[in-house]
């Protein structure tokens, strides 16, 4: 069985699920009262409720680019069926993102499946600009393979800030999994390769490596990440097998921002979207899924340790129109 093999079976709880739906519940309410508005008093969707349809989206952070496919692909159900009721018009859109989310799959289970066969631990390298949750998201993470049996090492390389070291200790105290650090203003590349040597050492299934979250430049940004790969590669030749980008769902389009300039920076290969419990723009989810068309694994939909959830489209879709 490959590391990721138990995310098969790993089905969300109905306490997950609750979760979920009330970590949404900011944006389905502001979204939705706002549609039912749009479409009162009008029995067909036309122009106009497409005009509303389109300004809702924008406003709950899809995205332009991500809001046009939506309305292009209602327009042409519209013209395809010739007549859609106000009625069926949350059905419809329903369909259309998750048909949209499912367009801009770039076959991250694939990666899943295949991760931990070598017997060499799997790597993932965690990037993101302070604030955005990145190390409270790596610990949760290790609470979430920690609680499924896994050997789990953590690496605190983000050295330019001491509470960032310290929290990642903190998480480690409280999940139970070792934490490799070498204290601030040390060298990041340094702490990631003895990580990375622990893993190997201990026979571990995962090692997970915090990285910076604030440098001058892009360019500074680029060295040092690639400086990291490069030292972490003298023990693990093909590491890191993921560079998960952290982004922060409650600031909209600034996330969009964020994600722009670290897949400029380095090869990002997935994201976890975390904040949704407190923000009414849960909709960046979809459209940086599909802009970027990089996998979202995880989305935080809380405080709690079992909070950081995996990100299944037809899931989140459906509890975005829960009523």
């Amino acid at each position: 069985m490959g590391l990721f093999d138990f995310f098969k079976k790993d089905k969300e709880t109905p306490a997950q699920q609750a979760s979920l739906d009330a970590g949404l519940e900011k944006t389905k309410t502001s979204f939705f009262e706002q549609l039912s508005k749009a479409v009162v008093g009008k029995s067909t969707v036309d122009e106009s409720v497409l005009d509303d349809l389109e300004s809702l989206l924008v406003h709950a952070d899809v995205g332009i680019e991500t809001t046009v496919k939506v309305i292009d692909r209602i327009e042409a159900r519209v013209a395809r069926d010739k007549y859609l009721s106000t009625g069926e018009l949350d059905r419809i859109l329903r369909e259309e993102i998750v048909a949209l989310l499912e367009d801009n799959n770039s076959g991250s289970t694939a990666v899943l499946d295949s991760a931990g066969s070598t017997g060499q631990p799997y790597v993932i390298m965690v990037v993101g600009v302070n604030g955005v949750g990145k190390t409270t998201t790596i610990g949760k993470l290790a609470h979430r393979f920690h609680s499924a049996g896994k050997k789990v090492v953590l690496g605190a390389a983000d050295t330019f800030r001491a509470a960032a070291v310290d929290q990642l200790i903190i998480w480690g105290q409280r999940v139970g999994v070792p934490v490799v650090s070498h204290g601030m203003n040390t060298d990041p590349a340094s702490v990631a390769f003895d990580a990375v040597k622990k893993g190997v050492e201990m026979g571990a299934d995962v090692v997970i490596i915090d990285t910076a979250g604030r440098l001058h430049n892009k360019v500074n940004l680029m060295n040092e990440l690639s400086k990291i790969k490069r030292v972490m590669q003298k023990m693990i030749p093909d590491a890191p097998h993921e560079v998960l980008l952290v982004l922060d769902g409650s600031t909209g389009q600034n996330a969009f921002l964020q994600a722009k300039e670290f897949t400029k920076a380095t090869e990002v290969t997935a994201l976890a979207i975390t904040k949704l419990d407190g923000t009414a723009r849960g909709g960046v989810v979809i459209g940086i899924s599909d802009q970027f068309s990089i996998p979202v694994r995880y989305i935080g939909v809380g405080e709690k340790m079992t909070d950081l959830q995996l990100f299944d489209r037809h899931t989140f879709v459906n509890s975005l129109f829960k009523k």
